[in-house]
């Protein structure tokens, strides 16, 4: 027969039943509490006891966000598998960290195709766009200054700038006598680096500089 521990026994070395039976209610209590780990058996109250416990949110709202990786469907995923939080969190910042360089490479792969895309659409296809790019290429190394002309070429919007630029040029020069009669290359391509001209394109001031350049060259 096992020996009765002390702490159930009264001053008279009998049974103490009180001090019994309150040590059992106590551990009854303490089981209550205690979460059992869930396997595939395991039904849905089992579950969500668990996973309250170590602090799987109730619903996918509570979710930490992150504007490059998150979505509706990949929070319910990490619901539907238990993850907390922090586990979210720290899977978007292990994503950041090794995605964002491809993703980056990915945006600007994005980029130069709608840039080409958009070309296309403006100058009539593939073949015209060649064309004229060309085109442009060499009226920029005539007449633009290199900083000018890479700034104009940076955008979609720029390169069309550049065409209607090589279209619109007149013979007559928007100079008053003395400019006109003082016009050299270098004056213009000096007036080309101002902000006006390769930056704002004034109208006014990038028409003047193409009559010059028309009127040297014609």
């Amino acid at each position: 027969m096992e020996k009765i521990p002390e702490k159930f026994l009264d001053d008279n070395g009998e049974l103490n039943t009180s001090a019994l039976l309150k040590s059992y209610c106590e551990l009854e209590k303490k089981m209550g509490n205690m979460v059992s780990v869930p396997n595939d058996d395991s039904d849905e109250n089992t579950k969500q006891k668990f996973n309250r416990a170590i602090g799987v949110p109730d619903n996918i709202d509570e979710y930490p966000t992150n504007s490059l990786f998150d979505d509706e469907s990949v929070r319910k995923k990490f619901h539907e598998i238990g993850l907390t939080s922090k586990q979210v969190e720290e899977i978007y910042t292990i994503a950041e960290e090794f995605l964002q360089p491809t993703l980056k490479n990915l945006f600007e792969l994005q980029n130069q195709t709608n840039a080409i895309n958009e070309l296309k659409n403006f100058f009539g296809g593939n073949e015209k766009m060649n064309d004229v790019l060309r085109e442009i290429n060499a009226f920029g190394e005539k007449f633009l200054p290199v900083d000018a002309f890479d700034e104009l070429c940076s955008t979609p919007q720029g390169i069309q700038g550049i065409y209607r630029m090589m279209q619109s040029m007149e013979p007559n020069v928007l100079m008053n006598k003395n400019e006109t009669e003082n016009l050299t290359d270098e004056t213009l391509r000096n007036m080309m680096r101002d902000p006006k001209y390769w930056r704002d394109q004034d109208p006014e001031y990038v028409r003047k500089i193409e009559n010059g350049f028309k009127k040297l060259y014609s």
